[in-house]
């Protein structure tokens, strides 16, 4: 029988719970360590996963020699930082994305992993949604034809948070766009790749929040119209549109379920219901990657973030949305 792999969960909030809960799925995978700057909340997410491991701080856990892999699910802001820290202390890496709040903090972060080598991967999980997945098999097989027009969007009702909520607090790199908005731009990217040029505008909060964009991708032949908000909410169905049909992706399209391919008259839905809380994808993704010893995946590679983190950055560029930590 193979060893377990064994994960330490960084930052014990909401997401970590429903990734925790995935985590227990696997045969091959034991929650071992969790860690957090507040010890009683850490102590009491180890008591409802059955966590052998507490540390009171991050630190300790990178330190310790009781985990192989860990998922790091602080808010945007601290990514980088414990991204590099984890590395350095030959930890393999799962971290929520994005990856980096800017392109330097995306490269620092990949040239640490390749100078240690060790596995590193941006936690978007949509790329290994089953239905996202479908689309792209779809379209790779010239299901539609080339493609011609593609609609994204996520929106929902946030201005009701604190202001200190990771969403509306502008020293955690607030704001729809690295939260949300990265969804949208991401399927145009796997599906379209890098655009040509980019036009986006924005609304903003008297704090500095930016809380609407909308973004349109020019390609040689197609054209993207992308929205995010936290000023309410959106249909989030995706429609990609090519020369003989169309896909759309069933809402929300992020986390879907299935999908719709129409060609004409002829109309085929394809039901493709998501295990746990959807993160199961993004896990045996990195399970795989870790048995075979890679550093990256194939799916979803650090170019991948890279370009990812360049086109959020020229968008941010374009509407002026800056943080106040960054020179």
């Amino acid at each position: 029988m193979e060893p377990k792999i064994k994960w330490g969960i960084i930052g014990p909030g909401k997401i970590a719970r429903k990734f925790a809960s995935d985590l227990l799925l696997f045969e091959d995978a034991e929650v071992t360590a969790v860690a957090s700057r507040n010890l009683e909340r850490a102590k009491s997410f180890a008591s409802d996963f059955g966590i052998r491991y507490v540390f009171g701080s991050y630190e300790e856990l990178f330190e310790s020699n009781v985990v192989d892999v860990v998922y790091i699910a602080t808010p945007h802001t601290f990514h980088k930082e414990l991204s590099v820290k984890a590395i350095q202390n030959g930890k393999h890496v799962l971290c929520e994305k994005p990856l980096g709040v800017n392109l330097i903090e995306v490269e620092e972060i990949i040239k640490v992993a390749k100078e240690e080598s060790v596995f590193l991967m941006e936690g978007l999980w949509s790329r290994f949604n089953p239905s996202i997945q479908k689309a792209k098999e779809l379209i790779d097989n010239n299901e539609i034809g080339p493609i011609s027009y593609l609609h994204a969007d996520f929106s929902f009702y946030a201005l009701d948070r604190g202001k200190e909520s990771r969403l509306l607090n502008p020293e955690l790199a607030s704001g729809s766009l690295l939260d949300i908005g990265i969804y949208p731009v991401f399927l145009s990217y796997l599906l379209l790749g890098m655009p040509k040029k980019i036009q986006a505008q924005a609304n903003f909060l008297e704090n500095g929040t930016e809380a609407q964009t909308s973004i349109l991708f020019k390609y040689k032949n197609a054209l993207s119209m992308l929205y995010s908000g936290l000023k309410g909410e959106s249909k989030m169905e995706a429609e990609i549109s090519g020369a003989h049909g169309e896909i759309f992706v069933h809402p929300r399209w992020h986390e879907a379920n299935g999908l719709t391919l129409k060609k004409g008259e002829e109309v085929e839905k394809y039901n493709l219901p998501t295990k746990g809380n959807g993160f199961v994808y993004e896990i045996q993704e990195v399970h795989k990657c870790l048995k075979n010893k890679l550093m990256e995946s194939k799916l979803w590679s650090h170019q991948n973030s890279l370009d990812l983190a360049r086109l959020l950055n020229d968008i941010r560029h374009q509407i002026g949305a800056k943080f106040p930590f960054e020179s």
